[in-house]
């Protein structure tokens, strides 16, 4: 089976040429058939260039730049609606992601439905201990709230066959920012799909900054989980 592995950018031209070839170096020797879908948001930084200059010939490679609209959510709606492998893969550009796992995530979708990268799992975590913390915290919170079996709700690093993720409504779960895994996680539990956790451990950005601030997200997502509990409330999310 082809695999398409997503990656959505904004302003990751110092990461994701070197991304892109510690991915070639993790799944090449499986002899796979893959390609990797950049979405880059039109980022002022040349994102797109750099991807371009370094891989413009290389058919394993499809870059596709969106000039109207822009957020990670979305951002991966496109790249699904754009890529054709019947296993997807989605990662950060930031290398939170470790691409050597993806053969593991690949092969483990023989017994569950979505394998994904968590840090609150043995062996798992983030060289930044706040952010570990507070996420631990508020995963479990999820937990409570929802009764779902994942640590790690956040995570965002995870594999599952297309049809397994298409028969979902993605109009309910892509939009907004990472608080999409959570809904995505919350109609794969219901449906009773397999899930299964592997250990990813975050280390410190290497170059660029963070998009993500802390509070505005924090506020931002528990907002989301006050309407997605209202939504399964009244039988919305399915």
């Amino acid at each position: 089976m082809k695999t398409s592995i997503i990656l959505p950018t904004y302003n990751e031209k110092d990461n994701i040429v070197e991304l892109i070839q510690t991915i070639f170096k993790a799944v090449k020797p499986t002899n796979m058939e893959f390609d990797i879908v950049v979405v880059d948001d039109h980022s002022p930084d040349g994102t797109a260039t750099a991807v371009q200059q370094a891989f413009g010939q290389d058919s394993h490679v499809k870059l596709f730049v969106r000039t109207a609209g822009r957020g990670l959510a979305t951002a991966l709606r496109y790249g699904i609606e754009h890529s054709d492998g019947e296993i997807l893969v989605f990662m950060d550009t930031d290398f939170n992601h470790d691409p050597v796992l993806i053969p593991q995530m690949i092969k483990f979708l023989e017994y569950y439905e979505i394998i994904i990268g968590s840090r609150f799992v043995m062996a798992g975590g983030m060289e930044d201990k706040f952010r570990q913390f507070s996420s631990h915290v508020y995963n479990y919170g999820i937990r409570l709230l929802f009764g779902t079996p994942v640590h790690d709700n956040l995570s965002g690093f995870f594999s599952i066959y297309r049809d397994k993720l298409t028969t979902m409504d993605l109009d309910q779960i892509y939009y907004g920012y990472g608080d999409y895994f959570i809904r995505l996680l919350m109609v794969a539990n219901k449906r009773g799909y397999h899930m299964l956790e592997i250990p990813v451990f975050y280390r410190l950005r290497m170059h660029g900054h963070s998009k993500t601030q802390f509070l505005s997200t924090f506020m931002q997502y528990s907002a989301a989980l006050l309407t997605l509990r209202f939504k399964l409330w009244t039988g919305r999310m399915r």
